[in-house]
């Protein structure tokens, strides 16, 4: 079985962490295979959501130790990181559709801080986060010291980081590091329901939004409203712009092509 599956369907690329046996944790191969299935998911214009989830009873766990302690296998942290997680989470900031993380159990790690760098996380009632990184000596990576404090605040992030706490559901919701919390029971049926009617919204409207969220990281206040003014004029040109408003004039529902 491929460790990186991909599903289209009506417009939702769902992309499961195909490992169970180790948690979904990350080897080079499913590294490189997410990277390459993120592209496709980029290009491919029938795609308009993209949900990210675990199979089994787990989001991920990071990295896979057996392939960083073999003398054969081990590729070594620079590469881990220039070639491995760095390029993923890049990826997800750069593709201009909405990502959810879909959260159905433990994110450990480089998956805790991958799924923290998507859109939208969700999480089902028996998720939960460990910054598990100093539990072995290492530091956070994956671009955790960059998202965490932005979501949870500067102390909080501190903590959780250097003592590794496992934080539960309904805590991560809590701390502003997820949107919502399902049942398991629902889970499935919430996520589905969620991607959908992203899928549905103007696509283009919400890629320039994230597009200005990732500037506002760094953006004074005026280069902020500099780019929020060039991009509300690329989004007023777009072809659901005008299908919104003659919806609105109409009062019927908008038919949005993402275009």
């Amino acid at each position: 079985m491929p460790s990186i599956e991909l599903k289209i369907e009506n417009s939702i690329a769902t992309i499961t962490f195909n490992r169970p046996e180790t948690f979904n944790s990350f080897n080079r191969e499913m590294a490189l295979l997410l990277q390459t299935t993120l592209d496709n998911c980029k290009t491919n214009d029938e795609v308009r959501a993209i949900v990210l989830i675990g199979s089994g009873k787990a989001f991920c766990a990071g990295q896979d130790l057996n392939e960083v302690t073999s003398p054969e296998q081990n590729p070594g942290f620079r590469k881990i990181l220039e070639e491995h997680y760095n390029p993923i989470v890049e990826r997800i900031r750069a593709i201009e559709k909405p990502i959810i993380a879909a959260v159905n159990g433990v994110a450990a790690g480089a998956g805790a801080n991958i799924a923290l760098a998507c859109d939208i996380v969700v999480a089902t009632e028996k998720a939960s986060f460990i910054q598990a990184f100093s539990k072995i000596g290492l530091i956070p990576d994956s671009a955790g010291t960059f998202f965490l404090p932005r979501l949870v605040g500067f102390q909080k992030a501190s903590a959780l980081m250097m003592l590794g706490d496992k934080v539960n559901a309904k805590e991560a919701e809590q701390l502003g590091m997820l949107y919502k919390v399902f049942t398991h029971d629902t889970f499935e049926e919430e996520v589905h329901r969620l991607a959908t009617q992203l899928a549905l919204m103007p696509t283009k409207a919400l890629g320039l939004t994230k597009r200005l969220l990732n500037e506002s990281m760094t953006n004074t206040l005026e280069e902020q409203l500099n780019m929020e003014s060039e991009l509300q004029i690329e989004a007023a040109e777009s072809e659901d712009y005008q299908e919104g408003v003659n919806a609105f004039i109409e009062k019927r529902k908008p038919v949005f092509k993402g275009k």
